[in-house]
């Protein structure tokens, strides 16, 4: 079993380097392949209301044994901002979930026409509160919808999960998060559907480590201060990807890779995409 180092957030709370991104684990086969990730060492588990798994992962935590090891996230939907429509939706997950607690509770789009996110997050801090809720954060937020939750409620989100990979290292909004005390964590932290994993740079630096071009990426993620939160079901891709705390970058091999950017890969922009 792998051992994935944490991370202390803004309110105490122990986070690991390195999760699992469950979205499509689905079914029999999905709590099969988190049980296996528990197994061999992952502790986060990163799932959303949207990705319409949230029983599966209670399933694989029960099945664990190991629940108060495990940190579970799930994410309020854009058809959910609102105040009274987050505690109800907290509810809701909890309930799909079948665990007394959200370890880390997100927004998981801002949606700024709807221009409800600022109270959604005041819910969220009340969930918190009341013990429903471990950590508090967001998801695809910007540095000025995170200076203005800031603001607005006192409170400084614990996480801000963004798309983040070497194609987009977003060294700005990486750099506001450590000014504030945000822990980043990275979604789709391989770029996936994209040529990077053929990039000659990371063949190189994979060489003179020893190592994959996917483990070279995910190490890169760990050195950036970012928790990536990569999708596997294959229980020996889940090693291969937790298996990047016995090497590190060199300095210019974390500056080549951030070399590569060109930008977001899809259409992502937090200031025009919605989803409920």
């Amino acid at each position: 079993m792998i051992s994935i180092p944490p991370v202390t957030l803004n309110d105490g709370t122990a986070f690991p380097q390195l999760g699992l991104g469950t979205y499509n684990l689905r079914g029999e086969d999905g709590v099969a392949a988190m049980v296996a990730a528990i197994e061999g060492g992952y502790r986060l588990l990163d799932s959303a209301v949207n990705y319409e798994n949230e029983s599966e992962v209670g399933e694989a935590v029960r099945a664990s044994g190991i629940r108060d090891e495990l940190l579970v996230t799930t994410k309020v939907p854009g058809r959910d901002h609102g105040y009274d429509e987050t505690i109800a939706s907290a509810r809701g997950s909890l309930e799909r979930l079948g665990l007394e607690r959200i370890d880390l509770y997100l927004i998981h789009w801002p949606n700024p026409s709807v221009d409800r996110y600022v109270d959604t997050f005041r819910a969220m801090v009340d969930l918190q509160k009341d013990g429903l809720v471990g950590s508090v954060g967001v998801s695809n937020f910007t540095e000025p919808m995170l200076a203005r939750v800031i603001d607005e409620t006192g409170v400084v989100p614990a996480v801000n999960q963004v798309e983040l990979h070497p194609y987009f290292p977003q060294a700005a909004l990486r750099a506001f998060h450590t000014s504030q005390g945000i822990r980043t964590e990275s979604w789709s932290p391989l770029a996936r559907r994209s040529e990077l994993l053929a990039e000659p740079v990371l063949a190189d630096i994979a060489g003179a480590h020893g190592v994959t071009p996917t483990q070279v990426v995910l190490r890169w993620h760990v050195q950036l201060s970012s928790t990536p939160i990569p999708k596997s079901a294959d229980p020996a891709r889940q090693r291969e990807n937790a298996d990047v705390f016995g090497f590190t970058l060199a300095d210019d091999e974390v500056a080549a890779l951030s070399a590569l950017e060109r930008g977001r890969l899809w259409d992502g922009d937090p200031d025009t995409h919605e989803e409920m």
